[in-house]
């Protein structure tokens, strides 16, 4: 097996930011020999080691919808195949911080989505000019803080989730730098 390396983790993640279907990931995974079918991600995303997808509208009529799965899900999925290729078990590995990391990065994208909210209010609703001004502050603020939480939740998941006698460090970082 042959998983994916950082350079082509980062490459697949610039060109795909908005998402990928299910049917693609599992073609990026496919030439690799790695063992991942349909069942096997919906496996994956039910047991919560990977996000849950959004529903997005196809252009043109009747085309419907089509799930989009955050990027990360390569990222995870390349983890949980070299944590399963060191022996590691499906409930190991859900004890371990692959399953944090994926209720981290729900939060994370909960909060952009409501401090997002709160810019488009501020733009575009009349205020005072120094109230206006409070209130940017005061978001300028809560982005800062809600980042310090995300860190500190991700740092907490690491420490908690080290195989006992570990170095602190995780066998299998989520992202270059962790």
């Amino acid at each position: 097996m042959d998983i994916l390396g950082p350079e082509e983790i980062a490459r697949i993640e610039a060109q795909h930011a908005g998402g990928l279907p299910a049917k693609a990931i599992l073609e990026i995974f496919a030439p690799r020999g790695v063992a991942l079918s349909e069942g096997t991600f919906r496996k994956y995303v039910q047991a919560g080691l990977l996000p849950r997808s959004r529903r997005v509208g196809r252009k043109g009529k009747h085309r419907g919808s089509q799930g989009l799965y955050p990027v990360e899900a390569v990222r995870r999925i390349n983890a949980i195949k070299k944590m399963m290729a060191e022996g590691l078990t499906l409930e190991e590995i859900r004890r371990s911080f692959v399953f944090f990391k994926n209720s981290i990065d729900e939060i994370d994208r909960g909060l952009d989505g409501v401090l997002d909210g709160f810019q488009h209010e501020l733009r575009f609703r009349a205020f005072g000019d120094r109230r206006k001004r409070e209130l940017e502050t005061e978001l300028t603020e809560l982005r800062r803080r809600s980042e310090d939480l995300l860190k500190d939740m991700a740092r907490l998941g690491s420490a908690v989730t080290v195989a006992p006698g570990g170095d602190g460090h995780s066998a299998v970082p989520l992202r270059e730098g962790t």
